[in-house]
């Protein structure tokens, strides 16, 4: 049998600016990522993988 835990957090108004900076942070990097591998695909018709990804957010992000 499966069990699932719900939590919820009652955050702090600091708390909240810096929860929102960081998904802002990460929507972006994943938008960029995504935006290089659809690129990638219409240049080389090859699908970027992680290592890919992870080098071109070390060079260019």
């Amino acid at each position: 049998m499966l069990k699932a835990y719900k939590y919820r957090i009652y955050p702090n108004n600091e708390q909240k600016v810096q929860i929102a900076k960081t998904f802002g942070c990460c929507r972006f990097v994943y938008n960029q990522t995504l935006v290089y591998r659809k690129e990638k695909y219409e240049k080389e018709k090859k699908s970027a993988g992680k290592t890919d990804c992870n080098n071109y957010c070390n060079r260019e992000l």
